[in-house]
């Protein structure tokens, strides 16, 4: 009997090895947390074609908006911890998220996979704005108080503006919008004067003159972007804005999983056609180091331990 026991025991590890080293063994299913045709979407659409061969399953996009993203995070932290459902999670939805009412906790339920990209945010301005430069579209701001219509799309860009105002003394109106493409509908027809996006977002228009870059709010100028000058150039130092991309799974992803992940995404980002289209998109690469698990889960713990303070002293709610 007692043979019985251990010749059952070891076929069942057996079995749970073989399974393990077959992952994956069907289709995995991408979160992206926003509607099809944004940045967001087309970042992980060019991911899950790279990463296809090197996993031997589909990746599918499923998107999944409402509420800034906090909807699809939500049936990320509610799905099994098997590498079968995975999410492309940024700024947004895995830091400036806090403003809504969440059932389930940022720090404690996600595995980090890799971080994928650094995503300069850019301030643009219709293209008719008397202001070209920060410095001076703070002194029109103090010239006409209140009368700069200011995007209010998601967290980053009310923070952004919130910390604007601090930062110089000035006064805008923020208008809410349900997504930046609406609203870069309506920065092009002049409706309203300033909106902060992923360069992703707003590059096309600027290279085609319909709106004007202000200032890119990273500490350091853009690969993608090397034209467009830093908030510390143009007379708002420290006015930052962080962008970025990364992939998470629900807590308790098996490590070989986690391991097979990291290593097709990291392989689709050493592609050179990945490479050139992110650059087109205005996305920079994340370091080698940042690719790793560890390197996002220190990525985001430091977002975090930054922009809490500042979203909660800033009183942003969901508009």
């Amino acid at each position: 009997m007692r043979k019985l026991i251990v010749a059952v025991a070891l076929a069942a590890l057996t079995g749970f090895g073989a399974q393990a080293q077959t992952y994956p063994s069907r289709q995995i299913t991408l979160i992206v947390p926003f509607p099809p045709g944004g940045s967001t979407d087309v970042a992980a659409r060019i991911m899950a074609e790279k990463m296809r061969p090197i996993l031997g399953q589909p990746v599918i996009i499923e998107n999944v908006g409402g509420a800034g993203g906090s909807i699809a995070v939500g049936r990320l932290a509610r799905a099994p911890a098997d590498g079968y459902t995975i999410d492309i999670g940024q700024w947004d939805t895995h830091v400036g998220s806090i403003i809504y009412n969440l059932n389930y906790d940022l720090q404690k339920d996600f595995d980090p996979i890799g971080l994928i990209s650094v995503n300069p945010q850019l301030m643009v301005a219709k293209k008719n704005l008397p202001a070209n430069r920060l410095n001076e579209l703070v002194a029109w701001m103090k010239a006409n108080p209140g009368e700069a219509k200011f995007v209010n799309q998601n967290a980053a860009a009310y923070v952004t503006g919130v910390m604007l105002q601090q930062m110089t003394g000035t006064k805008a109106t923020f208008i809410p919008y349900r997504g930046a493409g609406p609203a870069m509908t309506d920065l092009i027809s002049g409706q309203v004067d300033l909106l902060v996006v992923q360069g992703a977002v707003a590059l096309p228009q600027v290279r085609g003159g319909t709106i004007k870059a202000i200032a890119n709010l990273s500490p350091q100028r853009s690969a993608s972007m090397p034209d467009i000058p830093t908030s510390d150039e143009t007379g708002v130092p420290g006015l930052y804005m962080s962008g970025w991309f990364g992939f998470f799974a629900p807590k308790g992803l098996p490590k070989d999983v986690l391991a097979k992940l990291n290593g097709a995404m990291r392989q689709a980002l050493a592609d050179s056609a990945v490479k050139s289209r992110f650059a087109e998109l205005g996305l920079d690469v994340a370091s080698d180091e940042q690719q790793t698990p560890e390197g996002l889960a220190k990525f985001q713990q430091a977002e975090i331990e930054k922009w809490w303070p500042i979203i909660k002293s800033s009183g942003a709610k969901p508009e």
